[in-house]
């Protein structure tokens, strides 16, 4: 059990979680973060700065060694504390590095991009990717809290806002209909960052989140649900070899191809399927999938980190607010349903 805060300012404050018998505290971040927002974490005045190059293709077993190097040679101890200030891959790598180092020191996650408010900063899941898969080297390190200010939204260029905006659609899709609504009416507010909106849409994905962990925190069988879009946005990535989209989009692209497939399986209506895919498209355009092929994405699922035993699971969504995991989709059906969507 953890908070998380979401409120404006409260990385300024960040000195209230931090248990008083820590140790050295480290701080794994990019200069860009750190030039942007390092001013924010100005209490911690004896705290060291771990600078990660950022990307998702350094997003590798290679760079948490590093970090960790640089640990062991600043004189870190089973009392350290790492904190994750960044985006979802600075998180990812903090919180396996925490979960590393001499077995285990806490962590406290700051994110500081809106994917990572609402998605990989919360749930606990670290790691990093293989050249065959994203995600398939990692543990599971709950956090000792999640400190969200939704003031540094601001700073993110559009392309990165937008990219989060998808996970809070995909949080509507699964499991929250009013949220799904909300975000359908109110694109405009949503694009030109109403704060009170803002705050409002982040807290609704983050309590979805938080509920769904809290239920099954290892994703034995209900936190699957959160994979939605991510079978085949996973693919999409690594197919690309992480170059070409923001995580958040290429979720986007899977919850285009997720949904198509449900619709041709008859789990879903052809109208809400269309609401569904008008809604993500309405966040903006994800970079071009021409050239791609349907078919080297469906074979890549097979090395997802959710394949189990050489079977495929799929989170299908049957209505607004409602999905169902399904596995053992014929090749063929999913083929065509990601040859539907490809642009």
């Amino acid at each position: 059990q953890y908070d998380a805060i979401i409120e404006r300012g409260v990385l300024n404050r960040i000195q209230q979680w931090i248990p008083q018998k820590s140790g050295k505290i480290f701080i794994a971040t990019t200069r860009d973060v750190w030039h942007l927002h390092g001013a924010r974490l100005a209490a911690l005045t004896s705290a060291a700065p771990l600078f990660f190059s950022g990307g998702e293709s350094r997003k590798r077993l290679s760079e948490v060694e590093a970090l960790a190097v640089q640990m062991a040679e600043a004189g870190a101890d089973r009392s350290s504390l790492v904190i994750g200030f960044g985006g979802g891959i600075v998180t990812d790598i903090a919180g396996f590095l925490a979960a590393s180092f001499m077995r285990g020191v806490p962590v406290i996650q700051a994110p500081t991009t809106l994917l990572a408010q609402v998605d990989a900063a919360v749930g606990g899941k670290t790691g990093v990717n293989l050249v065959s898969g994203k995600n398939l080297f990692g543990a599971f390190h709950q956090p000792l809290a999640v400190l969200i200010d939704p003031e540094v939204v601001a700073t993110l260029p559009p392309r990165e806002y937008q990219a989060g905006l998808y996970e809070i659609i995909k949080c509507g899709v699964i499991r929250d209909a009013a949220l799904f609504d909300l975000l359908e009416t109110r694109v405009a507010d949503v694009l030109r960052q109403d704060p009170a909106l803002v705050d409002s849409i982040i807290a609704s994905a983050v309590r979805i989140k938080c509920e769904v962990v809290t239920a099954d925190e290892r994703e034995g069988d209900l936190r699957r649900i959160l994979n939605f879009g991510h079978t085949i946005g996973h693919a999409l990535e690594a197919e690309t070899a992480y170059s070409v989209f923001l995580h958040g989009e290429a979720v986007a692209f899977g919850m285009h191809a997720a949904t198509e497939l449900a619709v041709r399986l008859g789990m879903l209506d052809r109208l809400t399927g269309d609401r569904i895919r008008r809604v993500v498209a309405a966040y903006g355009a994800i970079p071009s999938t021409a050239g791609i092929a349907a078919e080297n994405l469906v074979a890549r699922t097979r090395g997802d980190k959710k394949t189990v035993q050489g079977r495929v699971h799929y989170v299908l969504p049957v209505a607004i607010g409602e999905v169902k995991v399904v596995a053992d989709v014929p090749d063929e059906t999913v083929l065509d349903a990601v040859q539907a969507v490809l642009r």
